[in-house]
């Protein structure tokens, strides 16, 4: 792998070309006042999200769509006891 040295200066004035570079597969070391800073380098491609894909994993009662109880409603409301 290709390696150059950048000053913070030369990356501010060419960053889009850098970064360009990096995604490449070249690594940019970006140095401040002489000494190696960071390093700038390309995200991890990650393949793409598939809707669905927890389906059949798990089921739903039809008992979680009926109202709660007043005891238990009035617990998640934060009401007072009375």
């Amino acid at each position: 792998m290709k390696k150059q040295i950048v000053n913070v200066h030369e990356a501010k004035t060419h960053l889009s070309r850098l970064l360009d570079r990096a995604h490449n597969g070249e690594e940019i070391i970006l140095a401040k006042g002489g000494v190696e800073w960071a390093r700038l380098m390309p995200l991890e491609q990650r393949p793409p999200r598939k809707p669905g894909g927890l389906k059949g994993m798990f089921t739903v009662d039809d008992s979680f769509f009926e109202p709660l109880p007043e005891e238990e409603l009035k617990a998640w409301e934060g009401a007072d006891d009375e």
